[in-house]
């Protein structure tokens, strides 16, 4: 992300936006916006926990060379996958990894820290998408496939895997909660709001009475196009979404949406 020069003013400078990511995600967000004279408002919205019964996660960690493919959809089954390793006292170095498809370059980034390569990535980084790629590189029959999730995870990745004839097997890996929202940090005029998944939206439209009350003027930007569809299926409003599906891309969407604002 290119920062604010000298001579300009980015279009986010003095905007108070609202991140409702889990905490362990939101400081990196607002460090970004800081430097681009933001305001971040934290208020998280979801928290990223272990598994509550790792059982199945621990089975499958410890025989991965049973699998042809592993399915990635997010950074936080990275981390808590290798939490696990920890915990097991497995050394990733020496498993016989089964090939690994990363859902978006954030998974892809955090499995590069880790020392492991991905081997399919979609151009577009949601479950449909990668679905398709992997129709159309392999034969899905018979393919024994791993996909640790979170336990809110859609359905529709291994709904449509199984469906192809694939052997798939969906474990849990991380357990996401709902937090109780600070409703004191939405009593200040904010001028965008940022949602990063479906759960996000959910809890905050579960929480409030009149949710596009709250909103009032303010954008509401989505990450994704599936994030985006959850937000209209409760009746809010979407300004802005996200193209890449990533924050660097929320952040430049942002920015793009109060520049056509200022010059409206």
């Amino acid at each position: 992300m290119t920062k604010a020069s000298f001579f300009s003013v980015s279009p986010l400078n003095g905007k108070q936006i609202v991140i409702t990511r889990p905490p362990h995600k939101a400081e990196a967000f607002a460090a970004q916006l800081r430097e681009l004279g933001a305001v971040p408002v934290l208020m998280p919205l979801i928290e990223i926990r272990p598994p509550r019964e790792p059982i199945l996660l621990d089975a499958v960690l410890q025989g991965l060379a049973a699998f042809d493919w592993m399915i990635i959809t997010s950074a936080n089954a990275v981390t808590h996958i290798w939490r696990r390793f920890e915990v097991l006292q497995i050394n990733p170095a020496q498993i016989i990894w089964p090939k690994i498809a990363a859902i978006g370059p954030a998974t892809a980034n955090m499995l590069h820290q880790h020392g492991v390569e991905f081997a399919l990535m979609p151009d577009e980084h949601v479950a449909e998408a990668l679905f398709a790629a992997l129709d159309a590189q392999i034969k899905l029959k018979g393919t024994r496939i791993l996909l640790p999730q979170g336990n809110l995870a859609r359905s529709f990745l291994a709904d449509s895997l199984a469906a192809a004839g694939a052997d798939v097997l969906p474990v849990i890996a991380y357990e996401t909660v709902r937090s109780t929202i600070n409703s004191a940090l939405l009593k200040q005029p904010f001028d965008a709001i940022t949602f990063t998944s479906s759960s996000t939206v959910e809890n905050f439209v579960d929480q409030f009475d009149d949710p596009r009350a709250i909103i009032g003027e303010a954008l509401v930007a989505c990450i994704g196009p599936v994030t985006a569809d959850t937000a209209r299926d409760l009746g809010l409003p979407v300004h802005v979404i996200a193209d890449p599906y990533t924050v660097d891309g929320l952040i430049a969407a942002l920015g793009a949406a109060f520049e056509r604002n200022s010059t409206a």
